[in-house]
C-alpha cells in the first residue's frame, strides 16, 4: 500500500488519509465501497512488515478480533494483505483514547467506575470466547463522542506474549511496560487474569493520577510489577473509598491466583462500590512469597539471557539483529551495539526520560552488517523541539523517522495532485522551523501524481490486483475463458503496461475464469 494515497484495496475498499499512528501499524480513513460505509483501515508498518514475526502478530489480531461481536469492542470487519502489507478493516470509531482523557482532564472518581465497568464487560465477553488481549492500556481504550467505552487492538498483545516479544516489542515505550502483569514480565503464560491486572493498573492510574509503578526504563518498571508491593491508592489521593483499595489490593495481586479468577468476579465488587456496599473479596495471604521470589530470578534470568544474546560478538561483514535499545542510557545502548559504530543525536522527547534512547536507526530487529552505523536519538527530556527542515521531497518512511528523531509524529497525511514524483512529502504543517511541544503531531501532505500502468498480463489474479492497489489504481475486472491458461491468469489490461496515468485512475483487467 501506498501510505496516503487514495486507493482501492481489493477492489472494495478506498483508503483515504491517516488518521493515526503506532508503535506497530498505520491508521487510514476508509471507505466500504460495497457497503457504502466509513470505516478504519490499519496497515502494518512497511519496516515491521518484512519481519515474519509481526506479520504474524497483526494477522492473528485479525482472526481473534474477527471472532468478536460486543457493543464494548471495536468491530473487526474484514482483513487481508496487499504486496506483503497486511491490513485490518475496522471499525471507524469517533471519539478519543482514555490515554487522551487522561491527558486532557481529570477524571472523577464516579466516571472512572463507570469507564473501568465498561472496560470489565468487554473483556468478559471476549475472555468467555477465549481471546485474551493481553495489552490493556489507556491507548487502546476509546471513548466515543457519546461516551460509550470500546476496546480495540485485541490479538496483537495475545501474539507477543511470548518472551521475544514481551522483552523488546512491548517494552519499545515505557507506557506499556506500566501495564504488564508479573507473568509477562517473566515470560510465562498470560490468561484472562493477566489482562484484569493491566486493568487495575488503569484504575489505578485513573483514580491517582499515576500508574501503580514507575521508573526511568521498562526494565526497572516491569521488575517492579513482578516484586514490588502497591502503595494503597487512597495513600495517594486521600479520601478513595476503602473499598477501592480492597479491590486493587486483589486485582494487583502478584500471583494470579490470588486475583479475581474472572471478569465477572471483578464486576460484581465493583457494582458493590458503585452502590455504596463494602466488598468482600479480600487478598489471600502467603508467606513466604516462594513464588514472587521466583518470579524475580526468572525476569533476571531473562533479561541476561538477552543481554548475552545481543552482545555475542559478531565478525565484520556478518548480517546480525539490532539490538532493542529504546529507554537504555547511551552507555547501556552502546554496550548491546558494540558490534556496530554509534552515531549519537539529541531532540526533545515527551514520553522517553532525560538521557534515554528515545529512538534508534535500523530498528530494533532488523538485521544489518556488523561495523556499519546506528543512529541513536537521546531525549532530552519533555520540552519543545522544532520541525526539522529537509522534509520536502522525502518518502513517508524517511520523513517519519526525521520527525521520531525531533521528538514529533505524523499526525496525518493528505495525498494531493502535484508534479512531484508520487508519495513524496511536498509540504508539513506546521512549517519547518516552527517551535511546537514534543510529542506533537504534524501534518503531511504527500503528493498523488501519476504513475506507470504495470505490466499485469502473465499474473495471477492475486498479484495482479497487489500490484495495482499498490501502485495505487482502482480496479475494474471482467472475465473471460481461455482453456489453453491457468485459471486465474490475467489475459488482458486496458490501459496496456507502460501508459502513464493518474492515481486513482481505472485499469480494467481480463480474467481467466471457467
Amino acid at each position: 500500500m501506498n501510505s496516503g494515497i487514495s486507493k482501492l484495496s481489493n477492489g472494495r475498499y478506498t483508503v483515504g488519509e491517516m488518521i493515526g499512528t503506532g508503535g506497530m501499524a498505520d491508521v487510514y480513513l476508509g471507505k466500504d465501497t460495497r457497503l457504502d460505509r466509513d470505516v478504519a483501515i490499519k496497515v502494518l508498518r512497511r519496516d515491521l512488515a518484512k519481519d515474519p514475526a509481526f506479520v504474524a502478530r497483526f494477522k492473528k489480531e485479525a482472526l481473534a478480533a474477527g471472532g468478536l461481536n460486543h457493543p464494548g469492542i471495536v468491530a473487526v470487519y474484514d482483513s487481508g494483505e496487499e504486496n506483503n502489507s497486511p491490513y485490518i478493516v475496522m471499525e471507524l470509531v469517533s471519539g478519543v483514547t482514555l490515554r487522551q482523557m487522561i491527558l486532557d482532564e481529570q477524571i472523577s472518581p464516579q466516571r472512572t467506575l463507570e469507564i473501568i465497568k465498561g472496560i470489565l464487560q468487554a473483556l468478559d465477553y471476549s475472555h468467555s470466547k477465549s481471546i485474551v488481549h493481553r495489552d490493556v492500556k489507556p491507548g487502546n481504550i476509546m471513548i466515543t463522542d457519546s461516551g460509550d467505552i470500546k476496546v480495540m487492538d485485541f490479538g496483537i498483545a495475545r501474539a507477543t506474549g511470548d518472551i521475544g516479544a514481551t522483552m523488546t516489542s512491548t517494552w519499545n515505550v515505557v507506557g506499556t511496560a506500566q501495564y504488564l502483569s508479573p507473568e509477562q514480565a517473566t515470560g510465562e503464560v498470560a490468561d484472562g487474569r493477566s489482562d484484569l491486572y493491566s486493568l487495575g493498573c488503569v484504575m489505578y492510574e485513573l483514580l491517582t493520577g499515576t500508574p501503580p509503578f514507575t521508573g526511568d526504563t521498562p526494565v526497572s518498571v516491569a521488575y517492579q510489577h513482578v516484586s514490588s508491593p502497591i502503595i494503597p491508592a487512597s495513600q495517594i489521593k486521600p479520601g478513595i473509598d476503602p473499598n477501592i483499595d480492597r479491590m486493587l489490593e486483589v486485582v494487583l495481586a502478584k500471583d494470579p491466583t490470588h486475583r479475581y479468577q474472572d471478569a465477572k468476579a471483578m464486576l460484581a465488587d465493583l457494582e458493590h462500590v458503585i452502590k455504596g456496599e463494602p466488598v468482600t473479596t479480600k487478598i489471600k495471604k502467603i508467606f513466604p512469597r516462594r513464588k514472587l521470589i521466583t518470579r524475580a530470578a526468572l525476569l533476571l534470568s531473562v533479561l541476561a539471557i538477552i543481554t548475552f544474546t545481543y552482545i555475542s560478538t559478531s565478525p565484520d561483514g556478518v548480517t546480525v539483529k539490532v539490538a532493542n535499545v529504546v529507554g537504555l542510557t547511551e552507555d547501556e545502548a552502546r554496550a548491546l551495539l558494540k558490534n556496530f559504530n554509534i552515531n549519537v543525536e539529541r531532540a526533545p522527547n515527551a514520553k522517553i526520560p532525560i538521557d534515554r534512547v528515545a529512538s534508534q536507526l535500523p530498528l530494533a530487529t532488523a538485521d544489518a552488517v556488523a561495523g556499519s552505523s546506528v543512529t541513536l536519538t537521546i531525549s532530552d527530556g519533555p520540552g519543545n523541539t522544532t520541525v526539522p527542515v529537509g522534509l520536502i521531497g522525502l518518502s513517508l518512511e524517511e520523513a517519519r523517522y526525521k520527525l521520531t528523531s525531533a521528538g514529533l509524529l505524523i499526525a496525518q497525511t493528505i495525498a494531493v495532485d502535484s508534479d512531484q514524483a508520487p508519495g513524496v512529502v511536498i509540504s508539513i504543517n506546521p512549517t519547518p522551523g516552527t517551535t511546537i511541544t514534543a510529542g506533537s503531531g504534524v501534518t503531511l501532505e504527500i503528493a498523488s501524481g501519476n504513475v506507470q500502468v504495470p505490466s499485469l498480463v502473465g499474473l495471477n489474479e492475486i498479484g495482479a490486483k497487489t500490484v495495482l492497489t499498490q501502485a495505487g489504481f482502482l480496479i475494474r475486472e471482467i472475465s473471460a475463458y481461455d482453456p489453453n491458461k491457468p485459471i486465474g491468469e490475467i489475459l488482458a489490461q486496458a490501459p496496456e503496461g507502460g501508459a502513464t496515468k493518474t492515481i486513482g485512475s481505472i485499469v480494467t483487467i481480463t480474467i481467466n475464469k471457467n
